[in-house]
């Protein structure tokens, strides 16, 4: 058992290293389509089209690799499986900075998926750490770190693209990367534990997962609907605003949904004490799917902001309720493989979002993806509100 000292030290060096992660994986989003540009697809139709497919690239060889990598580290331990992804993602996306082409660039961004990671290991170490007692508190701790890193890292991203150049902000976040896994590397100390035998247990756990499989399909169709809009987002704006400073906003309209989601998550989180996760949700996607209206209609840059604001309020009790839900309806000896479920679900629609989201942008229109998102949400708010098996809990052993 690790001592009080030895988990929460742990705490918050991964929290360090969380926030870094993702602070850096978030830099390059808001200037990609522009940075797209510079590598020569000019035809704004190609550029959409480019940017869905090298945003959707990282997912693709994360989507097929997190079962691999999980299996790794059950037998060798957590620890590594985190060195291998912080390493690895700072390399490749130190390289970014030098491509040429958007091939290159999009083969780049398919091996970076191969090596991601860092967050779900970084999760699976810390609950590995800390005593029971103290999970909730501790892995919900270590949460923040990629929420804080996912809205700084935007706006970081825009300041530093108008300083630097878009090339040397690769540069700039690759070192992000390296110095997070070096500190890893030399202050974490997992303590391993022999793995169990399941083998004879699998048949009869597979039933266990029934009752989640209406979670499994919320966090598909809802990571869809969210991740539809993110790569045209950028390209949006510059239609809407023509001054000096457009990666600025472009960073700033990415940033302004993870600023309102620390006021919308801890008010959702309380809603969802006293009424229930599943209502909660359900309440989330629809106004989630209301705030995409002064987007659609945005004639400046003012009211798209707004519209940003307003949806990052509603994200904010989104995968926080799919999450809670796990916990509730996985049975405690299945709740690591049910989160990775999860998380596969969510990868999947990262996958296939911004694919949907740029080729509609291509074919109709940005206002078409408005209209196709806002739908999606209302589709997974009358499933979840369909689905009242969601408001129930499985009790722990013994109970």
């Amino acid at each position: 058992m690790a001592t009080p000292l030895h988990w929460k030290k742990s705490l918050w060096i991964l929290w360090g290293a969380n926030f870094s992660i993702t602070c850096g994986m978030n830099l390059v989003l808001p200037f990609l389509p522009l940075y797209i540009g510079e590598l020569g697809v000019h035809d704004l139709d190609d550029i959409v089209r480019w940017t869905g497919w090298i945003v959707a690239a990282q997912f693709i060889t994360s989507f097929l690799t997190q079962p691999l990598w999980g299996a790794i580290a059950d037998r060798r331990g957590r620890k590594i499986m985190l060195l291998r992804a912080g390493f690895g993602m700072a390399i490749v996306t130190a390289l970014m900075g030098i491509v040429t082409s958007p091939w290159q660039l999009l083969s780049l961004r398919l091996l970076n998926g191969f090596f991601s990671g860092f967050i779900s290991m970084a999760v699976s170490l810390q609950a590995s750490l800390t005593p029971r007692e103290h999970s909730g508190k501790s892995l919900g701790t270590l949460q923040t770190g990629a929420i804080a890193g996912t809205l700084i890292g935007p706006l970081i991203g825009g300041v530093l693209a108008s300083f630097l150049g878009y090339h040397h902000v690769f540069f700039f976040t690759g070192g992000l990367m390296l110095c997070a896994s070096i500190i890893v590397m030399v202050f974490i100390k997992e303590e391993r534990k022999p793995a169990s035998d399941k083998k004879v247990k699998q048949k009869t756990q597979w039933r266990l997962f029934r009752p989640l499989l209406p979670v499994f399909a919320a966090s598909l169709i809802t990571q869809i609907g969210m991740m539809s809009i993110e790569p045209i987002v950028t390209v949006y704006a510059k239609t809407l605003y023509t001054g000096a400073h457009l990666a600025f906003f472009a960073g700033l309209i990415v940033a302004i949904t993870g600023i309102a989601n620390l006021f919308g998550a801890p008010t959702l989180g309380r809603l969802g004490d006293r009424i229930g996760q599943r209502m909660t949700l359900v309440i989330a996607l629809v106004m989630a799917a209301v705030a995409f209206i002064p987007q659609a209609f945005a004639t400046n840059i003012t009211m798209l902001l707004v519209g940003r604001f307003l949806l990052g309020l509603f994200i904010g009790g989104m995968i926080p309720s799919l999450n809670a839900l796990v916990m509730k309806l996985a049975a405690p000896e299945i709740q690591g493989t049910a989160y990775g479920f999860n998380t596969s679900s969510l990868f999947l629609g990262n996958l296939i979002g911004p694919l949907l989201g740029s080729h509609l942008a291509a074919a109709y229109g940005f206002t078409s993806v408005f209209y196709v998102t806002m739908s999606i949400l209302l589709i997974c708010a009358v499933f979840v509100y369909a689905n009242r098996s969601l408001d129930a809990t499985i009790r722990p052993k013994g109970a």
